[in-house]
């Protein structure tokens, strides 16, 4: 089964269990999967379902900021709980010292010492474990 099917099955079983947040959430989900399905014409792998989510959590992180920007507990708490549900579907995060092991094999490997050249490089070796700016933190780190 994959990522796509699993999170439209978990809609359904929150729906048995009359877990309204944890639908109403994967429901918003599913709506940002087919809206690309359908924009893009094609049906999406995992990698692709990946980003989506992670493109989810970033919009949920943004909005956490500005809610609490505007000294909205509230809102900030229900954003974190939708975080805290998509993450859940994504692969385990690496830690930053994980992250910096990988990213110095990586650099290691590179001819070009440039950050450009380890992005490039380091973005498919490391998937979704990691989201981008924390690889470009760390990068930026290592290349000194």
């Amino acid at each position: 089964m994959g990522l796509a099917e699993k999170i439209r099955e978990d809609v359904k079983t929150a729906m048995r269990e009359r877990d309204d947040f944890r639908r109403d959430t994967l429901r918003n989900v599913v709506g940002a999967l087919k809206q690309v399905e359908i924009d893009e014409r094609k049906s999406l792998g995992d990698a692709d379902v990946e980003k989506i989510l992670q493109k989810q959590i970033k919009l949920r992180l943004d909005a956490i900021a500005q809610y609490k920007v505007g000294n909205r507990a509230d809102l900030v708490e229900k954003e974190s709980k939708e975080v805290a549900i998509i993450e859940g579907y994504l692969p385990k995060q690496l830690n930053d010292e994980q992250l910096e092991a990988k990213l110095q094999t990586i650099i290691a490997a590179l001819d070009q010492k440039t950050i450009g050249a380890v992005m490039s490089a380091a973005k498919p070796a490391i998937g979704s474990q990691a989201d981008g700016k924390r690889i470009s933190e760390i990068a930026k780190k290592l290349l000194g």
